[in-house]
């Protein structure tokens, strides 16, 4: 029985023209800063969100760490969503390795951190404080679109306030394919937003490993310096890099088929009796139960994993949608779970 592999997008395996392209990618020693490969992604991924320079990195966790690093020193503090991953999933790196404090702030509804908190979360220059030196945002937010006036709304303030601006762009393309038609000049338009943003490769675009970190040369030369200290440095990263430029050619305009197989998910989901699926943006649907359902929940994950349907639920049922998963698939989901919670 095939696997219906809806835990994340980042389980996606390389289609054969991805693995044909890292094959054909000339390589050099990425250290040295000689592989060729590594160094047309890096220009092709700066030029395209409108930034002077980029950093391939290995994972989005070193890459917003490297992002926190180079805009902030020890005794500085960052303003943060408690959802976001940089703050959250991501081992609180910035205070263990870099001593700079996170400042978390909760979200409202619809993911945003609200203006005035923010604002209010902004030390005052005492030596009794940290020094708030940036704000970083995540979009999307658990599949959420930031709304465009809100980013515009929020760096601003930031900026006004001289802050420097932060993007965890894990998904930036999924955000740009939910705003609007054109996901590349989307993407440009909510990075332009932001001083520095970090996209990452191995999720919704299909790469095997890598995230990029752009920015201006000063601070990617300053973000370099830490990716070296964390180990980030690799040798013939090209292969690597090969597949998100072929990536970033083949794979942006196909995210609304993911965003579409949400949304089929999401109706399917909610047509079972005490499964509540949140109207997805992108390609994430979480899904809540209650009454019956919810007292049979425990045992659903295990039934459906027996039945080759894999999904999480650390705090919600969450089903993610990718390029190996087809409406094929989706519709065997939704059967499974209607399936488990039409058991007497």
């Amino acid at each position: 029985m095939a696997v219906v592999d809806l835990r994340s997008d980042t389980v996606t395996r390389p289609t054969e023209a991805m693995r044909a392209a890292m094959l054909a990618a000339p390589l050099g020693d990425d250290v040295f800063g000689d592989d060729p490969t590594v160094q047309a992604l890096q220009e092709r991924i700066a030029g395209l969100l409108g930034f002077e320079a980029a950093l391939f990195v290995p994972s989005g966790t070193q890459s917003n760490l490297c992002a926190i690093l180079a805009h902030c020193g020890r005794g500085d503090e960052y303003i943060v969503g408690q959802m976001q991953h940089a703050y959250r999933w991501e081992a609180g790196g910035a205070a263990v390795l870099g001593s700079v404090q996170p400042q978390p702030i909760a979200h409202a509804a619809d993911g945003t951190l609200p203006l005035a908190e923010i604002e209010a979360a902004i030390k005052p220059d005492d030596a009794h404080f940290a020094r708030t030196r940036l704000l970083a945002l995540e979009n999307t937010l658990g599949g959420q679109l930031l709304p465009f006036d809100y980013v515009q709304a929020a760096t601003k303030l930031a900026a006004d306030k001289g802050l420097a601006r932060h993007l965890d762009g894990a998904r930036l393309f999924n955000a740009a394919t939910a705003q609007g038609a054109d996901a590349y000049a989307e993407a440009r338009r909510i990075a332009q937003c932001f001083d520095s943003v970090s996209v990452c490769f191995s999720k919704g675009l299909g790469a095997p490993v890598g995230s990029a970190l752009c920015g201006s040369r000063e601070f990617i030369a300053r973000a370099h310096r830490v990716r070296k200290m964390a180990g980030g440095g690799m040798r013939q990263a090209g292969l690597l890099a090969a597949a998100a430029l072929h990536a970033l050619d083949h794979h942006v305009a196909r995210l609304a088929d993911d965003h579409a197989l949400a949304r089929r998910l999401a109706e399917g989901l909610s047509g079972i009796a005490g499964v509540h699926a949140q109207a997805p943006h992108s390609n994430i649907v979480f899904a809540t139960l209650s009454g019956a359902a919810r007292e049979r929940g425990a045992g659903l994950l295990p039934w459906l994993a027996e039945r080759g349907i894999l999904a999480t639920g650390l705090y919600q049922l969450r089903f993610v949608t990718h390029l190996d998963v087809d409406a094929a698939g989706v519709d065997r989901a939704v059967a499974a779970v209607r399936d488990y919670f039409a058991q007497a």
